[in-house]
Parts: structure tokens; C-alpha cells; sequence
């Protein structure tokens, strides 16, 4: 997807802080932390939300959070506590329309989702 923010990251167009990079997922600090620990997790193919999800995704779906579990206990977030979300349409605050799970650490949260 040429106009893809995150594909033009993926294919080193744009450059990032990389956290994370396998042969199927990259993750990347965010440009704009919601929190102390703020980092975008992206399958490298070009899914744009959950909704999009396919049969044969399962597997690198399976990736995506094998990567999140890895990253969280790199960076030591692994036992005090972090928060996964992926936002999936407008509606729901998705601004860029590439399937990304947000991890957001580094305080503590409320009980609210967001």
C-alpha cells in the first residue's frame, strides 16, 4: 500500500525508533506517547484493522502477540503491567489504516479502558 504511512516504515521510507523487528512484525516508539511507554506493534503485510483479518492471518496474528509478550519483558513492563488496545474503525479512533496494537505502560491506569 504505497500511501501507508506505516508500509512506508516497514519498507524503510520513513524512519522510526525501532523497539522490536522479525521477519513478519515491527515495533516502534510513537511519535506522540499517550504514555510513559508508548509503542506501536504492526504486522510488516498490510492488514488494515481486525475487521480485515483473514483465515490464513491466524498464524501471524499469533506473531503479533508472541512479539508483544517478548517486548514487554525486553523493556520491563512484563510484571508491573501494561495495556494492549487496537483501535478498528473510525469510530473507534482508528486514524491510520493499518492493522497496529498500541502498549501503553509506564504508570498506573484506571479502571477505565481509556
Amino acid at each position: 500500500m504505497e500511501e501507508c504511512i506505516f508500509c512506508k516504515i516497514v519498507n524503510g521510507e520513513i524512519p522510526s525508533n525501532k523497539v522490536y523487528e522479525d521477519e513478519n512484525v515491527l515495533a516502534f516508539k510513537d511519535l506522540n506517547p499517550q504514555m510513559p511507554v508508548h509503542i506501536l506493534v504492526i504486522p510488516k503485510k498490510h492488514i488494515e484493522s481486525i475487521i480485515d483479518l483473514k483465515e490464513d492471518d491466524e498464524i501471524l496474528v499469533g506473531k503479533i502477540f508472541t512479539s508483544i509478550n517478548k517486548i514487554a519483558h525486553d523493556i520491563g513492563i512484563a510484571n508491573r503491567g501494561f495495556r494492549v488496545i487496537s483501535n478498528c474503525g473510525q469510530d473507534a479512533g482508528q486514524t491510520v489504516k493499518h492493522l497496529h496494537f498500541h502498549i501503553l505502560a509506564g504508570e498506573k491506569m484506571n479502571e477505565r479502558i481509556v
